[in-house]
């Protein structure tokens, strides 16, 4: 269902479902130094540019894009999701930023969405049948506002798709045996899903474990896609491998996802 992708010292996750070439980032294989070594793609990490910059060329050579043609999320824990394409080419590295959102959807061939996390949900959704891809970063806001089950909508009103022919891959994040809450999380997923969300969220004490993987899985299922890869990694677990702001607050780097829209016919 993914597999582990190396080249040298690079590593990256890639999902078996998704025809479009992507990928999302672990902290191995940059050239970022100090306490963001070393694959930091977060360009608000206090990071020197001509690294970030760097690690995007290693990445586009790896994956497959070209970092001329990247655009960037202003991520703010919104529901925001954007329709882009040539004009934003370069959006949030070496051209202005995008207005605020945590989604970005285009069919635009060439052109490789990035969100970035650093515990929050990525999702990568991919139309083969359109060529029209996604990216999403869902925090724990953000899976409550429903962001995955718009970017689907956005994609079906923007380019025609059909939620059914959607593939959908949900990448490391906190996991529900790292993401301890208290009561506002739970409630907020209730409000969102009903009663199908307390299966996902489980009481320990006066705190609470939820599933946010899980939670993302349901309101794809909900859209109308099917086809969901989950991947099982946790990144508080396992902070020498993905950024955990959890584990190491501020002075931290910043993973993510990467997606492009296939070049030539879908």
């Amino acid at each position: 269902m993914f597999k582990t992708v190396t080249d040298g010292q690079l590593e990256y996750l890639v999902a078996e479902n998704l025809p479009a070439r992507h990928g999302f980032t672990t902290r191995y294989g940059g050239v970022s130094t100090g306490c963001l070594a070393s694959m930091n793609i977060g360009t608000h990490r206090d990071d020197r540019p001509e690294n970030v910059f760097a690690n995007y060329r290693i990445l586009g050579n790896a994956i497959g894009f070209d970092p001329q043609k990247l655009v960037l999320s202003k991520q703010t824990h919104t529901d925001n999701v954007l329709v882009v394409g040539t004009p934003q080419w370069g959006a949030g590295l070496f051209a202005p930023e995008l207005p605020e959102c945590d989604g970005l959807i285009t069919n635009t061939p060439g052109t490789a969405l990035t969100v970035f996390t650093a515990d929050c949900t990525p999702i990568l959704l991919c139309d083969p049948v359109t060529g029209a891809v996604g990216a999403v970063h869902a925090g724990w806001r953000g899976t409550a506002a429903d962001i995955a089950g718009k970017a689907v909508r956005k994609m079906a009103d923007a380019f025609g798709c059909r939620p059914e022919n959607i593939r959908a891959a949900i990448g490391p994040n906190i996991a529900q045996c790292c993401f301890e809450t208290d009561g506002d999380v739970p409630e907020a997923m209730l409000r969102a899903f009903g009663e199908a969300a307390k299966q996902y969220v489980r009481a320990y004490g006066d705190k609470y474990y939820v599933n946010l993987k899980e939670i993302n899985a349901l309101a794809l299922l909900r859209a109308g896609v099917t086809d969901i890869v989950i991947m099982p990694h946790c990144t508080c677990c396992d902070p020498d491998r993905f950024w955990s702001h959890r584990v190491v607050g501020q002075k931290r780097g910043s993973q993510g996802a990467i997606i492009v829209c296939k070049e030539g016919n879908p």
